[in-house]
């Protein structure tokens, strides 16, 4: 089959935004679209979050997130800011994390102090808890009841908490390295774990026993950085799940625990920032340390689309993604948080549609994800395109 990479140089090939700065903010460590489409949430590496809002206008009737209009930088009439508890650590050491309930009314989030938790309307601080050490490295919200936590540790635990009653309800130990990741299947009913030790745990979330753990294949003679984290995210069909680490993407069966797709960045290229889903997960975004996005097919984990730094940087190359979300509702539009605490919104030509040129016998496929079998690392091809 013929494959052609469609490669994005100028930024006249695609639509961008640069959403409005704040001058407190140097780092972005977290960004989430919310689950209503149409405002960004970031936290920097400060402790400081930051909500941009879309209002409906003529260009936008909708009011949902768009690279076509310009949103503002939201805050309450009071002028406070939502900032987190940093507990005399230094930012650049300590770990962010940050989880939205799914009315977005509600927003956990800690920066290497307490957990914070916060009213989205007013941005008060409802209440803050669990003071380290050990200190949370991830958050996330169980998928059937909002007062479930879990809580991703550097002490390599993992705590679930139920917020109600201020209680942990069970302490999960697999890890020897700290909380990376955390995903819940509600179809599975399970909790997927990835720590900075590149190990996956799958863990039953009635009785919370471990069941499955295995460790991330590495490409030979490779060497990470000593604390390389590794994250999680589940699929639409709460079946597979990707798994993100600077050296490769993953497509990963969580009742089996088996690699099902793999591809490897080859070693003389960037490493990998960070990665996630499209809303519908029939693409992976991808973004990489020298600043390049990729944009895959979900299904093959093939390369599908390029967008260079030219396109959204100036001369600056010390700057580069930290983070990349995926709207909730349009597939084709994701959002970059940068280490200079910008944040830039992308989405294809609207006369294009989608990102790349997908070939013919892929374009009528859904989540065929199941349909492929061995963890093939991907031709020397798929490899070296970067």
């Amino acid at each position: 089959m013929i494959w052609k990479l469609t490669e994005i140089s100028e930024a006249s090939q695609c639509r961008s935004l640069t959403l409005p700065e704040h001058t407190r903010v140097t780092k972005i460590s977290r960004l989430i679209y919310t689950n209503s489409g149409n405002a960004i949430l970031a936290l920097a590496s400060n402790g400081i979050h930051l909500l941009w809002k879309w209002q409906p206008n003529d260009r936008n009737s909708s009011g949902k997130a768009t690279a076509g209009t310009s949103p503002q930088l939201w805050q309450p009439s009071s002028g406070i800011l939502m900032t987190n508890d940093v507990a005399d650590m230094n930012p650049e050491e300590s770990v962010s994390c940050f989880a939205l309930s799914k009315n977005d009314a509600y927003v956990m989030s800690a920066s290497g102090g307490k957990i914070s938790l916060f009213n989205m309307m007013t941005f008060k601080m409802m209440t803050i808890f669990m003071a380290p050490p050990p200190a949370a490295t991830f958050l996330a919200f169980h998928p059937q009841d909002n007062n479930i936590i879990a809580i991703g540790m550097d002490d390599n635990t993992i705590q679930i908490y139920n917020v109600r009653v201020d209680e942990v309800k069970s302490k999960l130990k697999g890890h020897s390295k700290r909380i990376t990741g955390l995903a819940f299947s509600h179809v599975l009913n399970v909790l997927v774990s990835s720590g900075a030790d590149s190990q996956i745990c799958v863990w039953n979330s009635d009785g919370w026993e471990k069941q499955k753990a295995k460790y991330l294949q590495i490409p030979p003679g490779r060497t990470t950085a000593a604390q390389s984290d590794t994250r999680v995210q589940f699929h639409q069909d709460q079946i597979h799940f990707l798994v993100v680490h600077e050296t490769q993407l993953a497509i990963y069966e969580a009742s089996k625990l088996e690699c099902v797709k793999q591809w490897v960045q080859c070693e003389s290229s960037a490493p990998i920032s960070h990665a996630t889903f499209s809303c519908d997960s029939q693409l992976v975004y991808a973004c990489f340390l020298d600043a390049t996005v990729c944009v895959f097919t979900a299904s093959h984990l093939r390369l599908r689309c390029r967008v260079n730094p030219s396109v959204y940087l100036s001369s600056n190359l010390n700057v580069h993604p930290m983070v990349i979300a995926a709207h909730p509702q349009e597939p084709n539009q994701f959002a970059l948080g940068l280490s200079d605490g910008m944040v830039h919104v992308f989405e294809p030509l609207e006369s294009e549609g989608k990102w790349g040129v997908p070939p013919a016998a892929e374009n009528g496929s859904t989540s065929n994800v199941a349909a492929t079998s061995s963890p093939a690392r991907g031709s020397g091809s798929e490899q070296g395109q970067r």
